[in-house]
């Protein structure tokens, strides 16, 4: 099965046409509008800084439901304790920054490009990407960001430089969507760390029926 090579032209091949890994499609660029036509279409982006953008549809999906989220009764404390703050969308760029720079384990260098920023910090400005921090001491020291879409939010990276600071993060963020309606999470693909907050694999096509449900 090919990868389908894109142009200046604003399209995605089926989502089912990507080969095992959920590689779907190469090339094209990162505009707002192709970037919502993935998000829209079950896609999403994720390239080293070297490489022309590789466009992505993986099946079984890693998502999470607000409902299913766990947190640990050690969690529920740090939470209770204000240990930290929780602001939302006052320091994007600095959150896509911290993302970016944080050292990954098994992985060199960032996919979160200067061109990578740039696309998303338009699309903050849009009123499409927003971001969820945790903050100590007036310091910024955890974080994550993604696209929120109707009632889904697509998670796209997260950070920490403080212990938990992270996990305190996304389990207020999940809370706060909860309360504004929306219904799903999408997590793109495994790590251990958001499976122990109640993350799960769903089949793509499961995935595909809630877009167009949640979105519209």
């Amino acid at each position: 099965m090919p990868v389908y090579l894109l142009d200046e032209s604003l399209w995605f091949p089926p989502v089912e046409e990507a080969l095992p890994d959920g590689l779907l499609a190469a090339g094209g660029d990162l505009s707002v509008e192709r970037l919502l036509l993935a998000y829209h279409g079950g896609i999403f982006p994720w390239f080293n800084e070297d490489e022309i953008p590789l466009w992505w549809s993986p099946d079984p999906r890693f998502v999470l439901f607000p409902d299913e989220l766990k947190v640990s009764k050690s969690m529920q404390q740090i939470i209770k304790s204000e240990a930290f703050e929780f602001r939302s969308d006052t320091a994007f760029e600095e959150v896509i920054a911290n993302c970016a720079a944080i050292p990954r384990k098994g992985m060199d260098g960032t996919w979160i490009s200067g061109d990578v920023m740039n696309a998303y910090i338009e699309l903050h400005r849009l009123g499409y990407a927003h971001s969820a921090e945790a903050w100590s001491e007036g310091r910024l020291v955890g974080g994550l960001y993604g696209i929120k879409l109707g009632n889904i939010f697509f998670g796209e990276s997260m950070f920490s430089t403080k212990s938990n600071a992270s996990k305190f993060v996304f389990i207020t963020w999940v809370g706060r969507l909860k309360e504004r309606g929306v219904r799903l999470i999408d997590c793109q693909v495994h790590t251990q760390h958001l499976e122990s907050l109640g993350a799960r694999m769903i089949s793509r096509e499961s995935f595909m029926k809630m877009l167009r449900e949640y979105i519209s």
